[in-house]
């Protein structure tokens, strides 16, 4: 399992995925989940991937060739809505080719993908790809998008995420989120792939790669934690 978000807000953009994956207890691993592709002052796509390890990493594979080989590619697509069909595109072409075969031996061949950041001449976009290879946008009343292992995170996002959030805000919000995620699935895990955009910067503002005993990971983990506690005392008895 995975966890990964993102959130598009008045200022800028967020942009989170843990690295762990499994394929059981017995076997636990990092891989990065974040690839970004940027030519600083003409676009900055970030992709964040969930599911089949083999089928996102086999999508990730085929949009890499095509800015090298032929077009359309991530490079020269002129808005951020074709970039998400392109992402949708190479997804249903993997799943095609070993879906079939995945599914002999019930594999979830299954994988989502985030997808956002802004093209020259265009407003910053948010999709979210479905395993199947649609999508949707997100909008004024939908900030953000969570793909893989989003409930245990989600709580906190809805009640502080806001199109109006600074983004310094909207990221303490994200490594809260992350906090209760890991707290609670053990198959979600850090380092955190963490990246900033501004709106119409046209380049990453801020990217970082924060391990478990980051020290402002861990400050705020701690601070939370003895916050809710401290709130949770407070509140009245039952009558």
């Amino acid at each position: 399992m995975t966890y990964c978000v993102a959130l598009i807000l008045d200022q800028g953009m967020v942009f989170a995925s843990d690295s762990r994956t499994n394929a059981g207890v017995d076997y636990v691993s990092s891989f990065s989940k974040m690839k970004v592709f940027e030519r600083p002052g003409d676009r900055v796509i970030v992709i964040l991937s969930s599911g089949n390890l083999a089928i996102t990493q086999g999508v990730m594979e085929l949009l890499e060739r095509r800015i090298h080989d032929q077009s359309p590619n991530l490079m020269e697509v002129e808005s951020l809505y074709d970039a998400a069909l392109l992402v949708g595109g190479a997804l249903r072409e993997m799943q095609g080719r070993d879906g079939q075969v995945l599914a002999q031996y019930n594999i979830d061949y299954g994988a989502s993908f985030l997808v956002g950041g802004q093209i020259a001449g265009e407003a910053p976009r948010l999709f979210n790809v479905y395993s199947q290879g649609n999508f949707i946008e997100a909008t004024l009343d939908t900030p953000y998008f969570q793909i893989g292992e989003s409930k245990y995170g989600k709580p906190i996002l809805d009640r502080v995420i806001t199109r109006e959030t600074p983004l310094d805000d909207a990221v303490k919000c994200v490594l809260i989120s992350f906090d209760s995620t890991i707290r609670s699935n053990i198959s979600v895990g850090p380092p955190i792939d963490l990246l900033c955009y501004r709106h119409n910067a046209v380049r990453v503002d801020r990217r970082l790669r924060i391990a478990e005993d980051d020290p402002y990971f861990q400050t705020l983990r701690r601070l939370w934690s003895e916050g809710l506690r401290g709130v949770f005392a407070t509140l009245p008895a039952p009558p």
